[in-house]
C-alpha cells in the first residue's frame, strides 16, 4: 500500500495552501461526494450491465517493437498509448512515460480487484530509457508498485505529486531521483520543464484515505513542443487557467472513462473531456486529443466501447482533432492520425443518449430500441 509522509515531507504538506484541516482539498470545493451503495450496488450487480462492461473478444493490441519505438520521430513528437493513462511522450529528443502500470490487476492484492482487458502492448523493458516517469496521483491504477520497483532499477527521474514520494521510497526509489510537487510550481528534466497543474479529484491507497498526497495534472514544455496529462479529474473551471498559463498545446492526453453519475465530481465524460481540452486551448478547437482512462480496466458501470463511440462523436461534431489509436500505437500529432474505431469489432451493443436529434448519424429510437452496435450508421 505504500507509505505514510513523515518528517520534512508531512512538514511541506502542512505548508501547502492546498492543504487545510487535516487533508489536500480541490480547486472548487470537497474532495469527492460519496456515492450511495445501495444503488452503485445494484448498478455493478446487472447481469446485463456486466457483459456491456466488457468487450466480446480479444482487444486488438498494435504489435509494437522495439524498434519502433528507437527511430527518433521526424516531428519531434510521437506520443504511444499503453492502455488506461498509460502514456509514452517522447518529446523534444527526451522520452516521459506517464502513469505506468504494467500490472495485471489495479489493486492492492494479485488476486482481486480490476483485471487488465488486454495485456500490456509489450514488457516495459522494451521501452528503451526513459528520462522521467511522471504520476498523476497514488491510486492503484496509476501508481503500481510492481511497475515502479522495476524502474527504481534504471536511471529515470521521477516526477510526482506532494506526499507521492513517500510511497516510492518505500519501493526503492532514492530521495536523488525524485521531484516532488505542489501545484503550480516545476522542474527541469534536461530541456523539458515539468508543471505539476490542479485537478479535481482525491487520493489513497488504504482503507482509511486521510488525503495526505496531492493529486495533479501534469504540463510538460520542450524546446518546439508541449503537452498535458489530465491524470483523473473532474471538470472544473481551472482548466482555462491552466491553459492562458501553459497553453495552448500541441497533444492533451485527457481521461474521458469510468465516469459515472455516482462520481460526477471527480472522473469527467467525454462530453467534459472535450471541454477540458478545448478550455485548455483557449476556447477553440487546436492540437490532437488523446482519450485516456479507458478500455484497459473495468472501473465504472458505462459499456466499454462507450468512452472511445462517444468521444469520437463530440469530437467530430466540435471540429476537433482526435487520435484513437489501439494500445501501443505509436503516432504522430502532426502527422497522420490514428481514426479506425477498432473497438467496434469487439463492442457489446450500447446505446447512444448522447447523440442529438437531427444528426444525420443519429440512430432511430425505434430501430432496437435506441440500441445498435458501436458505430452502427
Amino acid at each position: 500500500m505504500g507509505a505514510q509522509p513523515r518528517g520534512e515531507r508531512a512538514a511541506r504538506i502542512r505548508r501547502s495552501p492546498h492543504f487545510a484541516d487535516g487533508a489536500f482539498r480541490n480547486p472548487d470545493g470537497p474532495s469527492r461526494t460519496a456515492p450511495p451503495r445501495r444503488e452503485l450496488a445494484r448498478a455493478y450487480l446487472d447481469g446485463e450491465q456486466r457483459r456491456r462492461r466488457r468487450p466480446r473478444g480479444t482487444v486488438p493490441v498494435h504489435a509494437t517493437t522495439v524498434a519502433d519505438l528507437a527511430r527518433p520521430a521526424p516531428t519531434g513528437l510521437r506520443m504511444t498509448w499503453l492502455g488506461h493513462s498509460s502514456v509514452l511522450a517522447e518529446i523534444d529528443g527526451r522520452r516521459v512515460l506517464f502513469d505506468p502500470v504494467w500490472g495485471e490487476r489495479c489493486s492492492p492484492v494479485p488476486f482481486a480487484g480490476p483485471r487488465r482487458m488486454h495485456p500490456v502492448p509489450l514488457p516495459l523493458a522494451a521501452l528503451g530509457p526513459v528520462d522521467v516517469v511522471v504520476v498523476s496521483h497514488d491510486h492503484y491504477d496509476h501508481l503500481d508498485m510492481p511497475t515502479i520497483k522495476a524502474l527504481a532499477g534504471t536511471d529515470t527521474l521521477f516526477a510526482v505529486p506532494l506526499g507521492v514520494g513517500a510511497h516510492l521510497e518505500h519501493w526503492g526509489v532514492p530521495a536523488g531521483r525524485l521531484r516532488e510537487l505542489d501545484w503550480h510550481e516545476d522542474t527541469q528534466v534536461g530541456p523539458l520543464t515539468l508543471t505539476a497543474t490542479p485537478a479535481r479529484h482525491f487520493c489513497g491507497r488504504g482503507l482509511r484515505n486521510p488525503q495526505h498526497t496531492l493529486w495533479a495534472s501534469w504540463v510538460v514544455t520542450g524546446e518546439r513542443h508541449r503537452i498535458y496529462h489530465s491524470g483523473d479529474t473532474g471538470y472544473f473551471e481551472g482548466f482555462r487557467d491552466i491553459g492562458a498559463a501553459h497553453g495552448p498545446f500541441d497533444a492533451t492526453m485527457i481521461q474521458i472513462g469510468a465516469y459515472s453519475e455516482f462520481w460526477p465530481d471527480i472522473h469527467m465524460t467525454p462530453e467534459e473531456g472535450l471541454r477540458a481540452h478545448l478550455d485548455l486551448q483557449g476556447g477553440r478547437p487546436h492540437g490532437v486529443l488523446l482519450p485516456i482512462h479507458w478500455g484497459t480496466f473495468d472501473l465504472a458501470p458505462h459499456p466499454w466501447a462507450e468512452p472511445g463511440e462517444w468521444t469520437k462523436d463530440a469530437a467530430e461534431e466540435a471540429g476537433q482533432a482526435a487520435a484513437f489509436p489501439r494500445p501501443g500505437e505509436p503516432f504522430e500529432p502532426e502527422g497522420k492520425l490514428p481514426a479506425e474505431p477498432w473497438w467496434r469489432a469487439v463492442s457489446s451493443p450500447i446505446a447512444r443518449p448522447w447523440r442529438r436529434p437531427g444528426r444525420t448519424e443519429a440512430v432511430s429510437a425505434t430501430r432496437g430500441g435506441g440500441l445498435g452496435l458501436a458505430g452502427e450508421r
